[in-house]
């Protein structure tokens, strides 16, 4: 359980930073409880679309990874998450993204903010 709640904070602090650094990707909320509830919730809902959609994507598409070296990956990152913008305004969370170019920015950024924070914050699985 601890793991998990490390996976969805560190998942949220790397959003927060994806809202700040791209334009685009926009976090609602006047209040500070509000916008972390928001990141907290984006945060399992970006989980969720990543453990369930992605690993069919890759299966699926597996011949256009090989064919584009591993570059099609960026384009399936950005369109999953544009599709947890889409999902978060659709539950009624004030999250957005606003286009295909803020979302692969902002997978981007998430990705790398995400892969930073992992080697600092390890969970139990990491350790060996």
């Amino acid at each position: 359980m601890l793991a998990l709640a490390i996976k969805v904070a560190v998942n949220a602090v790397a959003l927060w930073i994806a809202t700040l650094l791209v334009d685009g990707i926009n976090l609602g909320g006047r209040d500070e409880t509000v916008r972390i509830g928001t990141l907290v919730v984006v945060a399992l809902i970006f989980g969720v679309v990543n453990a369930v959609l992605k690993p069919i994507i890759k299966t699926v598409g597996c011949a256009f990874y090989l064919l584009t070296l591993g570059l099609i990956g960026l384009v399936v990152n950005a369109l999953l998450f544009l599709l947890v913008g889409y999902l978060a305004e659709q539950v009624g969370v004030p999250f957005s993204v606003d286009g295909f170019w803020p979302a692969f920015l902002g997978a981007i950024v998430v990705a790398l903010i995400g892969f930073v924070l992992h080697l600092v914050i390890p969970d139990r699985f990491d350790e060996r």
